[in-house]
């Protein structure tokens, strides 16, 4: 599983966090995902959706 969002395409970013001494700690922010079942053609499939695009409307879930 792709930790990527299969409609708007969003990834990890890398971001730091820097300690009082200036040591760079680098990690991953992952997107938030959401596995979800949307009608697709008539079709009834699964995908890894953010939930950004879910707020905002761009997929219709399958009931």
């Amino acid at each position: 599983m792709s930790k990527q969002c299969e409609i708007c395409g969003k990834t990890p970013l890398k971001a730091a966090s820097i300690s009082f001494s200036h040591k760079q700690n680098v990690y991953r922010q992952s997107p938030n995902l959401q596995s979800v079942k949307v009608n697709v053609n008539g079709t009834t499939k699964r995908i890894n959706v953010c939930t950004s695009c879910l707020k905002a409307g761009k997929v219709v879930k399958a009931k």
